[in-house]
């Protein structure tokens, strides 16, 4: 069925409250709503919603109402998208990714993974995390370093996107493994690259708004937390996140550019963590951050 992508231009908090109405709205229809960042300097944020093209004018005078309640200006965007499986047709153009002992990689190069290697098998949807980004090959390499150093029981992949971390943590080592995201279509997405890398029994997959989500009090605290998000969020989400972790804890933040390490590792040194270890991966940044906490000093 042809497809049609509804689209407007907004700021951050307004992109995220329109995108929230908008998944409340059509939540019977089940139309993917996506909202990220499209320019940093201005903080301009783009907001879209894919609907079938034969309930085009319905649907977009819906969201007009919308946004108008926000107040927003600027207008609302068609584009007609070319009625393709636009998954397979990306999807089959892709090389596998290693990362460390792990290797990423779809259906279509099934014998790609070396007898040493983590096999991790995922055709992403909509959801992000193929792979191919560097901030979630970047992710992998920092998972292989702190899974050598120390063992974890219980894990949170913070924003799991397609599923990816939480698949290599359940194919890397025994553990709980509680993975999130607002996206329930991510959700779906990863629950499907669960079950296909056969770890559905190790991975608890939640679609979750915020740190006030009781999956999270009822699953902490944790001692590892990898979040592959971006800067805005992560900086926001500092003191809660904190607040779930173990006395002794791994934190490991992505979705980060060079320029904004420095801010990122004050906010979280605030919060009694330290920093390191830093990794570059295509111009992306991880950091790892530490909290260990030394009974003799109460």
């Amino acid at each position: 069925m042809q497809q049609t992508r509804l689209f407007f231009t907004a700021d951050a908090d307004q992109a995220r409250r329109i995108s929230d109405a908008i998944e409340t709205c059509f939540e019977t229809e089940g139309y993917p709503v996506s909202a990220f960042e499209t320019d940093e300097a201005t903080q301009t944020w783009s907001v879209s919603v894919y609907v079938p093209s034969t309930e085009t004018e319905s649907v977009s005078d819906q969201i007009n109402d919308i946004i108008r309640s926000e107040g927003i200006t600027s207008s609302l965007e068609q584009q007609v998208l070319e009625d393709k499986d636009w998954v397979s047709e990306t999807l089959k153009d892709l090389k596998p990714v290693r990362a460390g002992r792990y290797i990423v990689h779809g259906n279509h190069t099934p014998d790609a993974a070396y007898s040493h290697e983590h096999s991790i098998l995922i055709d992403a949807g909509q959801a992000f995390g193929t792979g191919h980004h560097g901030t979630t090959a970047g992710c992998l390499e920092m998972l292989e370093r702190c899974l050598k150093r120390r063992s974890y029981k219980n894990a949170l992949d913070l924003g799991t996107g397609s599923g990816v971390l939480a698949i290599a943590l359940a194919k890397s080592a025994p553990m709980n493994i509680l993975a999130t995201d607002i996206d329930p279509v991510a959700i779906r997405v990863a629950k499907q690259n669960v079950r296909l890398n056969s770890v559905s029994g190790r991975v608890q997959l939640v679609t979750a708004a915020g740190f006030s989500n009781r999956v999270f009090r009822e699953n902490g605290p944790f001692d590892l937390i990898v979040a592959n998000i971006l800067a805005g969020p992560l900086h926001d989400m500092a003191t809660p996140l904190c607040q779930n972790l173990d006395r002794n804890a791994t934190v490991i933040l992505s979705g980060l550019l060079p320029h904004q390490r420095s801010k990122i590792i004050a906010r979280y040194g605030a919060e009694g963590l330290r920093h390191v270890h830093i990794h570059t991966r295509d111009g992306w940044i991880v950091l790892i951050m530490e909290r260990s906490w030394n009974p003799k000093a109460g």
